[in-house]
This record gives C-alpha cells, sequence and structure tokens, in this order.
C-alpha cells in the first residue's frame, strides 16, 4: 500500500516536502526497486517527476535544481523535498512502484 503525505498549499518561490510510506514492503524490495513519483496537472497528462533506486536518482529536466528525491530505508518512505516552487507545478502528486500508485497529494503554489 502507497500512501502519500505532505501536500499543501505554498507561495511562489516557497517550498514543500511531500513523503511516501511503502507499507509492507519488504526492505530488499524497498532498497533495490525503481520508487517513483509523478505529477498530474488539470487538463494534463500524468508526468514523470523523479525516480530512486538504491543510491541513484533521477529527476525530470522540468524540476532539476529545485526539487530532491529521497528515501529512508528503515521507514519504507520516500520523499519530494521542492523548493522554489512555481505554479506551474500545482498538480496532484503521486507515488508510484511499478503498477502500483497511491491516492495522491495535492499541491497548489499560488502567484
Amino acid at each position: 500500500q502507497l500512501v502519500e503525505s505532505g501536500g499543501g498549499l505554498v507561495q511562489a518561490g516557497g517550498s514543500l516536502r511531500v513523503s511516501c510510506k511503502f507499507s509492507g514492503m519488504i526492505l530488499s524490495v524497498f532498497v533495490s526497486s525503481d520508487l517513483g513519483w509523478y505529477r498530474q496537472a488539470p487538463g494534463k497528462q500524468r508526468e514523470f517527476v523523479a525516480s530512486i533506486r538504491g543510491s541513484s536518482t533521477n529527476v525530470a529536466d522540468s524540476v532539476k535544481g529545485r526539487f530532491t528525491i529521497s528515501k529512508d530505508n528503515t521507514r519504507r518512505t520516500v520523499s519530494l523535498q521542492m523548493n522554489s516552487l512555481k505554479p506551474e507545478d500545482t498538480a496532484i502528486y503521486y507515488c508510484n512502484f511499478q503498477d502500483h500508485w497511491g491516492p495522491g497529494t495535492q499541491v497548489t503554489v499560488s502567484s
């Protein structure tokens, strides 16, 4: 089960941190699997934001230098630190593992 938390409303230029709890995932799978964040803005398709596998990370060009993905193996959580937020970052943010998705958390950036 994947559950996101930490979304909210922030002004442009501000920061937010969203986290995803991967409940029930055994440690070896959590450590070795590709775990990701995606987002979907109103009227747009869901798009890749960032992923992490082991210690390797991948970040979309649109958020590079502003967003950082990290994980806590002990707590089975993956977090996305979002800095210098822009109104175009407004979306529902989803965490992902293979074909499993969380319900999403809303991030709204006001101008």
